[in-house]
């Protein structure tokens, strides 16, 4: 395509897009939607990523490696917030004058025209997200979507649909969804999170309030009863004037969309008739997502009895309790909690899954702000497993703090311990593990990749147990 008269309302007067650290998942994400429209793409990124791969077979122009360069015929560049200002790619836009737009404003400029559903919350978004898609799909809908993270079942983290329906998870960590017009908004949860930006836990509220006053009259805020935050949101939005409608879900008693909780099988009632919620993912707060996720779906036109039965065949987003394997008759969960209260609800479903038997965690700080704010409360949450140890923090975009290691979590342990090397938190973990119990990988960083270690060892240990070996350290260590 190359007339710009032909491409989507809003996407025409960037011209040509250049992505600046295209392999991150929020960003191809924006990528895929563009070029799925008929935009000329091109992007770059440290790393030669997989993603990178999918985006230059759907033709986009791809480099591994930052290079003024790689800016190439670009009209108009685009930046994640972990790029860094003197970037050689950004100090060559700003040097050719060209637009620089935030990854929120480019994905903005693609949603332009459609009836948007924007899921925000300090936890959930991408597993709401996720189902709300999965649910639109489900009824026969063929929405876009944005999330942030890879979800099996749909293949991709975006697609560009066929409806005027785009639902796109809306990140609140530097206020960047405030770029966004949604006409719908499900907010999951308010609580203080990036500090590093906000500063307050007042900041954060008050983002959320400016966040609530982009949906217009005619739109829609679901919020969830069950969360302090969220509830209060709603309560203020109520008393606007020209406030939009808006719906509490949750199990209070009082919530609009009221959520009947059993691990054997949810359900929700609302408007007086009963939905049954068939879900496959573990947990309390999968419920609530499911609720508030239904609940945009079927105000977005979706059949209420279609949307609800196609979560039987919702499996979850990466990363969010997924399953990596079993051996030695432990299972080896991952999940990508990184605030006290996602650690909580992971050790929750865990423990759930695990029936009687024993959790064993191995957890990684995410940001040394983050770990200085909520020492005392991450290891209040993993009071809950029989086994923890933690690794050193992970940083991302922070440089170290003096005197914030994560022995500020471990001091708060009664029962765990900080893990001086990966090697041998992956030893005591897999040591501690008996068949039945459930080990999971807990954080935002790297911790991820030591579930396919823990799957070794447990499977070393498995075969020497076999052979009458010693399997390791007691229960519970």
């Amino acid at each position: 395509m190359s007339a710009n008269q032909t491409l989507p309302e809003g996407l025409a007067e960037l011209g040509r897009v250049h992505f600046v650290g295209v392999g991150g998942v929020g960003m191809s994400a924006v990528a895929r939607v563009m070029v799925a429209r008929g935009v000329p793409v091109s992007g770059s990124d440290a790393k030669d990523l997989p993603v990178m791969a999918d985006l230059a077979a759907l033709g986009a122009r791809i480099a591994v490696g930052y290079a003024a360069e790689n800016v190439g015929d670009a009209d108009t560049v685009v930046r994640g917030s972990a790029i860094r200002p003197d970037n050689p790619e950004l100090v060559q836009a700003a040097a050719r004058g060209l637009k620089v737009l935030h990854r929120s404003e480019a994905l903005a400029a693609a949603m332009a025209g459609n009836r948007v559903i924007a899921v925000a919350g300090t936890h959930g978004k991408t597993t709401t997200t996720s189902m709300t898609t999965w649910m639109l799909r489900g009824a026969g809908l063929d929405p876009s979507f944005a999330i942030g993270a890879n979800v099996p079942a749909l293949g991709v983290n975006a697609a560009a649909g066929e409806t005027d329906i785009f639902v796109a998870e809306a990140d609140e960590s530097d206020e960047s969804f405030l770029n966004y017009r949604p006409l719908t908004e499900v907010i999951t949860n308010v609580e203080a999170d990036h500090l590093d930006h906000y500063g307050t836990a007042e900041a954060v509220h008050a983002a959320f309030d400016a966040f609530a006053a982009l949906v217009p009259e005619q739109g829609l805020v679901l919020a969830c009863a069950d969360d302090p935050g969220a509830r209060a949101l709603a309560d203020r939005i109520r008393d606007r004037d020209g406030a939009p409608r808006v719906l509490t879900y949750g199990t209070a008693e009082d919530a609009d969309v009221h959520v009947r909780f059993d691990p054997a099988g949810s359900e929700v009632v609302w408007d007086g008739r009963t939905y049954a919620l068939p879900l496959h993912v573990p947990g309390l707060h999968n419920a609530l997502n499911a609720a508030g996720a239904f609940a945009a779906a079927v105000d977005a036109g979706a059949d209420p009895e279609r949307a609800a039965a196609s979560l039987a065949d919702f499996a979850g987003a990466a990363r969010r309790f997924e399953l990596k394997g079993e051996a030695g008759g432990v299972r080896v969960f991952d999940d990508y909690a990184h605030h006290p209260t996602e650690v909580r609800a992971a050790l929750a479903a865990a423990r759930a899954v695990a029936g009687g038997h024993g959790v064993h965690v191995l957890f990684q700080p995410h940001l040394f702000s983050r770990t200085r704010e909520f020492a005392a409360e991450f290891a209040q949450a993993l009071t809950a497993a029989d086994t923890v140890r933690v690794m050193d923090i992970y940083p991302a975009r922070e440089d170290p703090i003096p005197g914030v290691t994560s022995e500020l979590v471990t001091a708060h342990l009664a029962r765990g311990a900080y893990a001086p090397s990966v090697e041998r938190a992956v030893t005591e973990i897999a040591g501690a593990a008996r068949p039945g119990d459930i080990v999971l990988t807990v954080g935002a960083g790297d911790v991820t990749f030591q579930g396919a270690q823990i799957l070794a060892e447990l499977g070393a240990r498995s075969g020497a147990t076999a052979g009458g070996t010693d399997p390791g350290a007691p229960h519970g260590a």
